[in-house]
């Protein structure tokens, strides 16, 4: 697709003699600006993600929001307000288009702390105890929630989908008692992404389905699941972009800045914070325990030859049996269709040949996947740690999934031999 979209562009590359008209827009019977049309309803579709405008119109919470810069003012304030909240108190420096970005060292609120730091003190000042901060186009959604006397915790992506899949699926619940109905309750999240849903599925009853990375396969899976009568109620990629519900099939930082409220706000009068519920999450379903690091590689040929060793590591089409001290029990390779795991060792997920992803699942519960970036010279390291429930010793998860994560960088990525840098993030 990208290379016949890329073919018309250059077949196009001189404009139209008649698109040189600076006046035909004036006398178009086609011009109509739908901007407003497109966000009424927008609006009015958020009232299918929201649960207890009544509570929230009564919240004693305030809400601080950043729109860095972008474009997500305007939207997360009219969120709110349909949400029945106050509008959110905006960053004022950030408030308003700027592309030049200019209170930020970089434009994305994934970054955590060191790039929130307006956000943050403008709460302090204001008491308030949740800060959302929507990247410059507003897909993405960043989290941060003051603990007392204890500065600020921001929430990673994967453990806001932990928080935000609970609560679809709790609302869902009480709208839908009988236990029948959650047959055709999806969730859908990206390979490399917490498998925390997983979990939900296996008690709860509903189903759990994973994409390729990026959300154009989660949209277009939502799609399909749509047309078959099934109800996709929460996705996420592990990069903080999520989409409650099914409205827009695309990530959507504005409808989640609303719902991340509406949940702070409910848990709040039952005297538990977003961390707090985070933990009890965890007691349920299991600790699931996330790192990520990257390396940098600028030569395409040592990418290549880094992973036809993976594919070849105990000879000919032999991949590892394990790892540092620990033992992998299954491999999927979705860059050439192979997976252990199924009976036919065919990989269910689509084949992505252009990029090269390989993922390990250990014996101790741990799961790595190792990829290439699509838009910049890394290769990533993605690791979870997704313990039983009733796993208490945090320290010890911990430290197993430090030492997987360090042995899968030494010993599959060989950065001292490859002259490879290493990033953690």
């Amino acid at each position: 697709h990208d290379k016949e979209i890329l073919r018309c562009i250059e077949e196009s590359s001189e404009p139209w003699p008649e698109s040189w008209n600076e006046d035909l827009v004036e006398s178009s019977l086609l011009r109509r600006d739908p901007l407003e049309d497109v966000s009424r309803w927008y609006m009015e579709e958020l009232n299918t993600i929201c649960f207890h405008r009544e509570l929230n119109a009564m919240s004693p919470l305030k809400f601080v929001h950043s729109s860095f810069h972008g474009v997500g003012h305007n939207y997360v304030q009219r969120a709110f307000q349909q949400f029945g909240f106050p509008p959110p108190i905006p960053v004022p420096e950030q408030k308003d288009p700027d592309p030049d970005f200019s209170t930020v060292r970089c434009p994305n609120p994934e970054e955590g702390e060191s790039v929130l730091e307006l956000s943050l003190r403008l709460a302090e000042r204001e008491e308030a105890r949740i800060v959302v901060a929507t990247d410059p186009d507003a897909d993405r959604l960043a989290v941060a929630e003051q603990n007392d006397n204890c500065g600020w915790k921001v929430f990673t992506g994967n453990e806001l989908a932990a928080l935000l899949g609970w609560w679809m699926l709790f609302n869902w619940k009480e709208a839908h008692p009988d236990p029948a109905d959650t047959e055709r309750v999806y969730m859908l999240a990206t390979t490399v992404s917490s498998k925390i849903l997983k979990a939900f599925a296996r008690i709860e009853g509903f189903h759990f389905e994973e994409t390729l990375p990026g959300f154009k396969w989660i949209g277009n899976r939502i799609h399909e699941l749509k047309k078959t009568g099934k109800e996709v109620i929460f996705s996420f990629e592990e990069s903080i972009g999520f989409l409650c519900g099914n409205m827009v099939l695309d990530k959507d930082g504005v409808s989640t800045a609303a719902v991340v409220a509406e949940m702070a706000a409910y848990l709040h009068t039952k005297n538990l914070s977003l961390k707090q519920q985070l933990i009890n999450i965890y007691e349920i379903y299991g600790y699931h325990i996330s790192r990520t690091c990257y390396v940098i590689c600028n030569d395409p040929p040592t990418i290549h030859k880094i992973f036809s060793r993976l594919r070849n590591f105990g000879g000919p089409g032999v991949y590892p049996e394990s790892c540092g001290d620990y033992c992998i029990t299954h491999i999927r390779d979705v860059t050439t269709g192979y997976d252990s795991s199924q009976p036919d060792k065919k990989c269910v997920l689509p084949l992505s040949r252009n990029s090269q992803m390989v993922t390990f699942t250990f014996q101790n519960g741990i799961v790595a996947t190792l990829r290439t970036s699509g838009t910049e010279p890394k290769i990533k390291c993605y690791t979870e740690f997704c313990a039983a429930p009733g796993e208490r010793d945090i320290s010890s998860l911990e430290e197993d999934l430090r030492k997987v994560t360090a042995a899968l960088v030494e010993e599959f990525l060989e950065p001292d031999k490859n002259n490879l840098l290493r990033r953690s993030v």
